[in-house]
C-alpha cells in the first residue's frame, strides 16, 4: 500500500531528552502519584523497540529563554518557578499547595524549560520546512497551566508558547490546536480566546462540570470572546466510555468542516486515524506534542502509532461498532449549533439545542448561556435507533453523521442507504467511494456541500 505522506518538505522529527524526566513527587500525594517519570521514559523506549524512533530526524532539546516563557506568562509567575530550584523540601511543598494538583522539584524549572525549547524546536523545523512533520516527547505537561498559576501537573504553557512564538517569529496568521487529552486545557483556551488567529478544539470529559477541572468554561456554548468568537471550540463528552465511532464522528462533523472553512474509549488505532485526518490540513504541516496520558502500556501505544501516521505508514483499521452513542450525537448537536452563528459552514445547520440530555440527573438542565431554540432527546433517539438496527459493514471505518432540523436521518454508507431505500446524493457518493477495500480511510472533496472527512492526533498545526 503507498505512503500516507502528503507532498512537500520529508522527514519526521522526534525530539526527546531523557533529562526530562528527572522530576518526580518528593512527598506522599495520590493527586500527583501518577505524574511519573516513565511517562516519557518507557513511551520513548517503545518507540525504539518498535524501531520508529531510528527512522525519524532526531533533533536536540533547547533550553526556552525566560522572553520564550514571557510570551504567555508573567514575569512575575516566572520568577516564582525560578525560584524553585533552591528551595527546601518543605518549602517546595509550601509552594506546591498554592496551586491545583501540582507539585515542584528543584529540577522543575530547567526540565520545564526544556519542555518549553523542544516543543518550539519542533515548531521551528516543522514551519521551516527542514522537516514535514514531527512529535516532541515532553515533560512538565502544560496545557492547564496559566499567565500567572500552575495547574494540573503543568508548568509553562508549551503549546500556547509555541503558538504565540510561530505567529511572531514565523508570521502565521492562522494556527489550528488540537488538544484531545482527557482533560479540558483551559490554560491554552484562556490564552487564546480573544484571539480569531488560533483556533483551539477540545474534547474533554466533562460530566456535565463534575469531573476535573469542574469549569464552566469547558462547556460547548463557550465559543470565544469579542473578535476570538467561534474560535474556541469546546466538546464536553458527558458520560464515560466513548468509543471510537464517538471520536470520529466529532473530527468529521464539527473539527474538519471549521479548519476547511478556515483554512487552515478510543483504542490507540483511533488515534492513528485522527492524525491521518489531520494531515491534509496546512499542507501537512502538523507538530504532535505528547503531554498527557497516565496509563504507560496504552500511552506508549498511542505514542506509537501517531508517530507511525506521522511517518507515512498506513493506518491500522478501526476496532468497535462504527455507530456513535446517544449522548455523543447530543455533543455534537449542541456544538454545532453553538457555532452556526460564528461559522458559514454550519450556518444552515438545526440551531437546537439539546437542553435536557440523556445523562442529565439533577432537577433541571444544566445552566446555559444565551437563550437558543431548545429541544430535547427525543428527536435524536429515532436517529440513533436507525443506525443499531442496520449497522455498517465492518470494512467501514468511517462514519458520516448528520443531525438535520428534522433528526429525520443520518449520512451512512452507500450499501447501507440502499438497504434502506434512501436514495444517494452525489456527494455522499463521492465521499463513501474512498473508504478502500482494504478498511483503509482516504478522503476528497467533490462537492461543496460535502462536509465530511477522516481523523488524526492531537496536534498543533498552522493553517
Amino acid at each position: 500500500m503507498a505512503k500516507n505522506r502528503p507532498p512537500g518538505p520529508q522527514g519526521t522529527a522526534l525530539i526527546y531528552d531523557k533529562d526530562m524526566a528527572r522530576v518526580r513527587l518528593l512527598w506522599d500525594d495520590p493527586e500527583c502519584a501518577i505524574e511519573v517519570p516513565e511517562r516519557l521514559t518507557s513511551t520513548y523506549a517503545r518507540l525504539c523497540h518498535r524501531g520508529l524512533a531510528q527512522r525519524c530526524v532526531q533533533l536536540p532539546v533547547r533550553e526556552a529563554t525566560e522572553e520564550d516563557l514571557e510570551l504567555v506568562h508573567s514575569p512575575e509567575y516566572v520568577a516564582v518557578v525560578k525560584g524553585t530550584q533552591t528551595m527546601s523540601r518543605e518549602q517546595l511543598h509550601t509552594l506546591a499547595q498554592q496551586y491545583d494538583a501540582v507539585y515542584f522539584h528543584p529540577s522543575t524549572f530547567p526540565c520545564a524549560r526544556m519542555a518549553v525549547g523542544a516543543t518550539l524546536q519542533l515548531v521551528d523545523a516543522v514551519v521551516t520546512g527542514a522537516v514535514g512533520n514531527g512529535m516532541a516527547l515532553v515533560r512538565p505537561p502544560g496545557h492547564h497551566s496559566q499567565r500567572d498559576a500552575a495547574n494540573g501537573f503543568c508548568v509553562f504553557n508549551n503549546v500556547a508558547i509555541a503558538a504565540e512564538h510561530a505567529k511572531r517569529r514565523h508570521g502565521l496568521q492562522r494556527i489550528l490546536i488540537v488538544d484531545w487529552d482527557i482533560h479540558h486545557g483551559q490554560g491554552i483556551q484562556r490564552a487564546f480566546e480573544n484571539d480569531p488567529s488560533v483556533l483551539y478544539f477540545s474534547w474533554h470529559r466533562y460530566e456535565h462540570q463534575s469531573f476535573w477541572p469542574r469549569l464552566r468554561e469547558s462547556d460547548y456554548d463557550v465559543v470565544g470572546q469579542g473578535p476570538g468568537r467561534g474560535f474556541t471550540v469546546n466538546v464536553p463528552w458527558n458520560k464515560v466510555g466513548m468509543r471510537n465511532a464517538d471520536y470520529v464522528s466529532v473530527f468529521l462533523h464539527v473539527l474538519l468542516p471549521l479548519a476547511i472553512e478556515g483554512e487552515m474509549k478510543a483504542t490507540p488505532e483511533c488515534f492513528a486515524h485522527l492524525t491521518f485526518l489531520l494531515l491534509p490540513l496546512a499542507r501537512g504541516r502538523l507538530c504532535a506534542v505528547l503531554e498527557g496520558g497516565y496509563y504507560l502500556q496504552s500511552l506508549a501505544e498511542c505514542v506509537c502509532l501517531t508517530l507511525q501516521t506521522l511517518l507515512g505508514d498506513p493506518v491500522p483499521a478501526l476496532s468497535g461498532e462504527p455507530v456513535p452513542c446517544l449522548s455523543a450525537l447530543e455533543s455534537i448537536q449542541n456544538v454545532r449549533a453553538a457555532h452556526a452563528p460564528h461559522w458559514a459552514s454550519l450556518r444552515h445547520e438545526s440551531k437546537t439545542w439539546v437542553l435536557t440530555p440523556s445523562t442529565w440527573q439533577g432537577d433541571a438542565g444544566p445552566s446555559l448561556l444565551g437563550t437558543p431554540s431548545t429541544g430535547t432527546t427525543d428527536g435524536l433517539k429515532p436517529l440513533l435507533d436507525k443506525v443499531l438496527s442496520c449497522p455498517p459493514r465492518s470494512l467501514c471505518t468511517g462514519i458520516g453523521l448528520a443531525v438535520p432540523d428534522s433528526a429525520s436521518g443520518l449520512n451512512l454508507p452507500p450499501a447501507l442507504l440502499q438497504e434502506k431505500g434512501v436514495p444517494l446524493r452525489e456527494e455522499e457518493e463521492a465521499l463513501w467511494a474512498s473508504i478502500g477495500d482494504e478498511g483503509t480511510l482516504g478522503w476528497r472533496w467533490r462537492s461543496k456541500q460535502t462536509r465530511s472527512g477522516f481523523l488524526c492526533p492531537g496536534a498543533h498545526t498552522d493553517l
